[in-house]
């Protein structure tokens, strides 16, 4: 018993960590302090191995913690796009939220509103009671003033004063 643990468990616990390590840079953005500590013990596992085994042994055992640690995290990869991980709060979900679609809109055009803020060329306006962001079609219109949607492209609602 003794003899595994002066000989056999550090080197467990190094490449145990490294890869654990690096699995975990692979939730923290950037090349930051997990991969690069996790790298240091993959390279401290490979040197206790060579020294306490052979040179061939430690590449060989370090060429199969890297194989695992590729499977390891392309399974945690595409879990986290279709499995499982998909709803975990450790992966960002994108937001696309528009306050109104391009259908929604268009259909303002040839209403009336006031605007809120001047529009000087862009502002805030309300039309059919709802804040939209707006854009002045040439001219500067103060707050307060009547407006009329003249188009709508894509998002942008271009109004002239009314």
């Amino acid at each position: 018993m003794g003899s595994f643990i002066v000989n056999i468990l550090p080197l467990v616990l190094s490449f145990l960590g490294g890869a654990g390590l690096i699995v975990l840079e692979v939730f923290i953005p950037g090349f930051g302090l997990p991969g690069i500590s996790g790298i240091a013990l993959l390279c401290v596992g490979t040197w206790l191995t060579a020294r306490a085994y052979t040179f061939g042994t430690a590449i060989a055992v370090l060429v199969v913690v890297v194989a695992l640690l590729a499977v390891a995290i392309v399974i945690i990869l595409r879990s986290a796009t279709k499995g499982k991980l998909k709803n975990s709060p450790f992966f960002l979900k994108a937001q696309e939220e528009t306050p109104g679609t391009s259908d929604e809109l268009s259909s303002l055009v040839g209403k009336t509103g006031t605007a809120i803020t001047a529009l000087r060329p862009a502002g805030i306006g309300q039309i059919d009671g709802k804040r939209i962001d707006v854009v002045a079609g040439g001219e500067f219109v103060e707050a307060n003033d009547p407006i009329t949607v003249t188009l709508v492209k894509g998002n942008r609602v271009v109004v002239k004063k009314a």
